[in-house]
């Protein structure tokens, strides 16, 4: 059941319903079922034929949007047995790591299928998602979820360690979700080809301090370590302000190009976080 195309609701299409107080539910319109909730209920049947965009009333006469479900909408409502990469990281990660329709992408802890699922959205049909994950019921929950997109095809899910290195080759980009990430970077750049795009995602600085040094020191280029916070805003026109709450912190996410290189044992005077940054004097050497 992939997301519908078309602009009128069809059997099987996963659809959007939000009220006026905006609670929101995505379901998947099935005959002879209805939809149910705190506004009333919607029998799918009458549903079907309903251009997007428009409202549909339920037997209690409160009316709902009828929309197109967007990636960010869906990974919001996923099923989850633990904590998903919140949709700011997720967009951003998949730019960071060159995502495009017919590449190779591996990713370890699939969590409950947040990124995966995101990934096997962007690389296409000629693309392919490879996920590691060593907790069954999580990797369960990951597979439900892939399933309800029919994006099974775009993935293969491997239940393992990573410790035991991955058996994929020659990928254009990694992803790493896992508790210590410094552990795995040996099995990382097996994986990747030449000048792969490798990424982590840490909650914590002391975990920055034990990936960014082996990196620094490894077959690794082009380190970055970032952050991403994002603030709502209230939208209600005569009294445009900030939300009173907003996430602080969701991780730090960490980048790199896998790349050939002397190892460096010993790390030498220059910060290696900013290694590949020009000194703001040689910008001026020539003026």
């Amino acid at each position: 059941m992939p997301l519908p195309n078309g602009s009128i609701v069809q059997y099987g299409d996963i659809v959007l319903l939000i009220g006026k107080d905006r609670r929101t539910f995505i379901r998947t319109v099935t005959e002879h079922q209805r939809f149910e909730c705190h506004l009333g209920y919607i029998d799918y049947d009458d549903l079907v034929g309903t251009p997007y965009g428009t409202q549909a009333p339920t037997h209690l006469g409160h009316k709902l949007f009828v929309l197109i479900p967007h990636t960010d909408d869906i990974v919001r409502h996923l099923q989850r047995e633990g904590q998903i990469i919140y949709p700011k990281d997720l967009g951003y990660i998949a730019l960071k790591l060159g995502i495009r329709p017919g590449i190779r992408v591996l990713e370890a802890g699939t969590g409950s299928g947040a990124l995966t699922l995101t990934l096997a959205l962007l690389v296409g049909e000629s693309g392919h998602v490879y996920s590691y994950e060593r907790r069954a019921n999580m990797q369960s929950r990951a597979i439900a979820n892939i399933r309800r997109l029919d994006l099974l095809d775009r993935v293969t899910f491997h239940q393992r360690d990573i410790a035991d290195g991955f058996d994929e080759r020659g990928v254009h980009a990694l992803f790493l979700d896992v508790r210590e990430p410094h552990h795995y970077l040996e099995q990382a750049r097996a994986a990747l080809r030449g000048g792969g795009f490798f990424g982590a995602l840490v909650p914590t600085a002391n975990q920055v301090i034990d990936l960014i040094q082996p990196l620094y020191n490894g077959p690794w280029f082009l380190l970055e370590v970032e952050e991403l916070l994002l603030r709502a805003y209230k939208t209600t026109p005569a009294r445009i302000r900030p939300d009173d709450q907003m996430i602080g912190h969701t991780g730090y996410l960490v980048f790199a190009r896998a790349v050939e290189r002397e190892d460096r044992s010993e790390p030498d005077t220059l910060d290696p976080a900013g290694e590949d940054e020009p000194d703001d004097d040689t910008s001026r050497a020539e003026e």
